[in-house]
C-alpha cells in the first residue's frame, strides 16, 4: 500500500476505472459472475475485468462496493425509467425484458417510472399514468374526438343539428370517465362510504345537463330529462339486464330452465321507495287538477309551495333510506347464497388511481360536460322549433342515453355474470336516486336561482311514470328474474318512447292547459 510505484499506478488508472464505472452505470450489468471472461449474456451486460491482478481486484472493489455484485449509480447516470427500489434496496435499471414501450403507452393499469426517485421524471411520468389510465378505461373513450369538435361547433355558431349531435355523443365518453373516476374513489373508501360517493356522482351528468337547462329556463327539458332517467334505468336497463342474464343463465347443469335471483330486501325497499316517487308526482299532478277553478298564478304558487315542501320531506327519506340499506340494515340487501356448483366469487378489482388522481379526474370531466351541456341545450330550441321532435323527446329519451350509457354497459355486464345484486342495484339504485334525490335538489336549486322548478309534471309523464313503477314492482318483487320479464320491460320503454315521438311538438303543452 505504501509502495510509491503502486500509488503511481493507481493514479494513472482513475480515468480509465472512471470511464469503466459510466460504461457499466449505462449499461447496468448484473452480477458479475453471470458470464465470466467479458463474454456478453445477450441482453446487454458484460462482465469488466482488469488485465492484471492489481488493476482487476481495485476495479472490482470500485465496481462491487457493498453492492454484492450490482453496480452503484449516482443519481445523475440513473436511468430515465429506473424504478430505485428491489434487491434489498440496490439500486437496479428496468432492462429491455422488464421494460417495454408498449406497456408504458398501452398498458391500462400501470406504467413503468411512476415510483422514480426524481421528482423531474416521477410526476411527468404519474400525469401521463393518470391520463393513459383513464382514455383506456372504455373503449366508448373513442368518441373523445368529439369534444373538440362539439366545442368548436358551438363557439363557430354552426348548425343546431350539428351542435347537438357533436356535443351529444361527446357527453357519452366523458360520463364513462366520470363512472370510472367515480368507482376509483369507491373502492378505496369502503361500502358506507362509498355508496355515499356513488350516489352523488352516480347520476352526475343527469344532474349537470339539468343545471344548465333550469339555468336558462327550460323547465320542461329539466323535467322531462328527469323522468326520463328513472325510466331509462327501471326498463330499458332494467330489462335489458333481465333479458341477457337470462339468456345466458337460462339453464342449471341438467339442462332445466332456472331463474336468477337476487336480495329480497333490494325488491321489497325498491318496490316501495319507487312507490312513494310516483305518489310524490301524482299528487301535484292531482292538486293541480283540483285548482282548475283558481287563476294561473294562484295555482302555480300552490303547487311550487307543494313541491318544495315535498322535496325537502324527500330528500330526507333518502338519507334515512341509505342509513337503512349501509347500516342498520345491510345484511337484508346482501346478495343470496350461490347454488352448489356455481364458480367461485371472484377477486374484488383493486384501484388503479389515488385518490387525488380520481379526484382530480372527476373535476377536470365535470368542468368539460358543463361546457358540452351548456351547447347541447342552447341548441334544443332550435330543433325543437323545426318540428323534428320535442323538447319532451329530447329530454325523456336522448338525454338519458347520455348519461346513462356507462351504467347501461356495466348493469348488463354483471348481470351476464349472474351477479343480480349488483345489476338491481346499478339500475334501480340510480332511479331512486333521480327520483329521491336529484328531483328534490333541482326543486331547491330552482326555488334559490328564482326559477319555477315544481314537481308538477306533464299529465301524460305522471301517467307513463305510475304505469312504468307499477310494471316493475310487479316484476321484481318476488326477488327473481328471467328473459321474459326483461322482455316486457324493454318492451314498455319503446311503447312510451314512441307515443312521446308520435306526440307534436306542442300537444303535451295544450294537454297541460286543458287539465
Amino acid at each position: 500500500m505504501g509502495n510509491p510505484l503502486t500509488k503511481l499506478i493507481s493514479t494513472v488508472t482513475v480515468p480509465f476505472r472512471t470511464q469503466i464505472r459510466r460504461a457499466s452505470s449505462v449499461v447496468a450489468p448484473k452480477h458479475q459472475d453471470d458470464h465470466p471472461n467479458g463474454i456478453s449474456n445477450g441482453n446487454g451486460y458484460t462482465r469488466v475485468n482488469g488485465t492484471n491482478a492489481n488493476t482487476n481486484g481495485h476495479l472490482h472493489g470500485h465496481i462491487n462496493g457493498h453492492t454484492n455484485g450490482y453496480t452503484t449509480m449516482d443519481s445523475e447516470r440513473r436511468p430515465l425509467l429506473g424504478n430505485g427500489t428491489g434487491n434489498g434496496g440496490r439500486w437496479t435499471t428496468e432492462s429491455d425484458s422488464d421494460f417495454s414501450w408498449r406497456d408504458f403507452f398501452l398498458d391500462a393499469k400501470r406504467t413503468p417510472g411512476t415510483k422514480h426517485p426524481n421528482p423531474f421524471i416521477k410526476y411527468p411520468i404519474h400525469v401521463w399514468h393518470v391520463i393513459k389510465v383513464t382514455l383506456l378505461s372504455s373503449w366508448i373513450n373513442l368518441l373523445l374526438v368529439c369534444v373538440p369538435l362539439g366545442i368548436i361547433a358551438g363557439e363557430r355558431g354552426w348548425s343546431a343539428t350539428a351542435v347537438f349531435t357533436l356535443n351529444f355523443f361527446a357527453i357519452i365518453p366523458l360520463a364513462s370517465i366520470l363512472s370510472f373516476a367515480t368507482e376509483e374513489i369507491a373502492l378505496r373508501l369502503g361500502e358506507t362510504l362509498g355508496g355515499l360517493v356513488n350516489a352523488t356522482f352516480g347520476n352526475a351528468v343527469e344532474l349537470i345537463v339539468s343545471i344548465v337547462a333550469l339555468r336558462a329556463g327550460e323547465i320542461e327539458v329539466v323535467q322531462a330529462s328527469m323522468l326520463g332517467s328513472i325510466l331509462s334505468n327501471l326498463l330499458l336497463v332494467l330489462g335489458m339486464c333481465f333479458l341477457l342474464g337470462g339468456i345466458f343463465n337460462m339453464r342449471d347443469s341438467n339442462g332445466g330452465g332456472i331463474e336468477q335471483t337476487f336480495a329480497t330486501g333490494t325488491a321489497q325497499t325498491t318496490c316501495s321507495m319507487m312507490t312513494l316517487a310516483s305518489a310524490s308526482l301524482i299528487i301535484p299532478a292531482a292538486l293541480y287538477t283540483m285548482l282548475n277553478h283558481s287563476d294561473s298564478q294562484e295555482k302555480q304558487d300552490s303547487i311550487l309551495m307543494l313541491s318544495r315542501g315535498t322535496a325537502v320531506i324527500l330528500l330526507l327519506l333518502y338519507c334515512a333510506y341509505l342509513v337503512f340499506v349501509l347500516r342498520t340494515h345491510k345484511t337484508l340487501f346482501e346478495p343470496e347464497a350461490q347454488a352448489v356448483g356455481d364458480v367461485a366469487p371472484e377477486p374484488e378489482d383493486e384501484p388503479i388511481l389515488s385518490p387525488w388522481s380520481a379526484a382530480l379526474v372527476l373535476i377536470v370531466t365535470t368542468f368539460i360536460i358543463s361546457y358540452a351541456a351548456d351547447y347541447m341545450v342552447d341548441s334544443i330550441d332550435e330543433i325543437a322549433a323545426t318540428g323534428t321532435m320535442s323538447k319532451t323527446f329530447i329530454g325523456l329519451i336522448l338525454i338519458p342515453i347520455v348519461g346513462n350509457a356507462a351504467e347501461h354497459v356495466t348493469a348488463c355486464v354483471v348481470a351476464v355474470k349472474n351477479k343480480m345484486d349488483l345489476a338491481m342495484g346499478v339500475a334501480i339504485g340510480s332511479s331512486i336516486q333521480i327520483a329521491l334525490l336529484v328531483t328534490p335538489s333541482l326543486v331547491l336549486l330552482g326555488w334559490a336561482i328564482g326559477q319555477p322548478m315544481s314537481l308538477h309534471f306533464e299529465t301524460f309523464e305522471t301517467i307513463a311514470f305510475a304505469l312504468s313503477v307499477m310494471v316493475v314492482t310487479y316484476t321484481v318483487q318476488d326477488g327473481k328474474s328471467n328473459y321474459l320479464e326483461g322482455a316486457m320491460l324493454m318492451g314498455l320503454y319503446i311503447i312510451i318512447a314512441l307515443a312521446f315521438w308520435a306526440s307534436p311538438t306542442d300537444a303535451l303543452q295544450k294537454l297541460s292547459t286543458i287539465f
